[in-house]
């Protein structure tokens, strides 16, 4: 592990030299991750991604892709295109990643089950900001908005997100 890695610790997520309380998912840390149990995957991701509403945010680094209206991500386990950005319309089941609330206004991809998708072991597991603290995600990582913002503006595709046993 390095400083540039993102690393779970049981007081917050440490990266480049500090530590920034999160919450994961409510089903805890797992090691046989599947959709819908609410469960954060154990293991050495890589972050693939970043997006944000361009209507709420500026880009917060160069690779950063806009969230637009009709942006999707696929959670349905027939979908061909599961856990893979989709557009709308879109006939599969799905997520919005442009929602009424601030939590998908930055969101960090991981590569978890990404891109050779196996149906049935988690779609979207994603860095995103907190309801509040405390509050569990459905899997994702997820951070106080300042700290989100803090950690994406030096992050680099590739950098190493490490989830260990508890």
């Amino acid at each position: 592990m390095t400083p540039d890695d993102l690393v779970l610790t049981p007081a917050g997520v440490r990266f480049g030299g500090r530590i920034f309380p999160c919450t994961i998912g409510r089903g805890g840390r797992t090691d046989d991750k599947r959709e819908g149990d609410g469960a954060t995957p154990i293991g050495c991701h890589r972050i693939v991604g970043m997006m944000y509403r361009p209507d709420r945010i500026g880009p917060p680094a160069a690779w950063a892709r806009p969230i637009g209206p009709r942006d999707l991500w696929s959670d349905d386990v027939n979908d061909t295109r599961y856990n893979h950005a989709v557009r709308a319309p879109h006939a599969f089941g799905h997520e919005a990643l442009r929602r009424p609330d601030p939590l998908y206004d930055l969101i960090l991809v991981t590569d978890w089950n990404w891109p050779n998708a196996v149906a049935g072991r988690g779609s979207a597991i994603f860095l995103h900001q907190w309801r509040r603290r405390g509050y569990p995600t459905e899997g994702c990582i997820a951070f106080r908005r300042d700290h989100l913002g803090w950690i994406a503006r030096r992050i680099a595709p590739g950098t190493r997100l490490i989830i260990p046993p508890v």
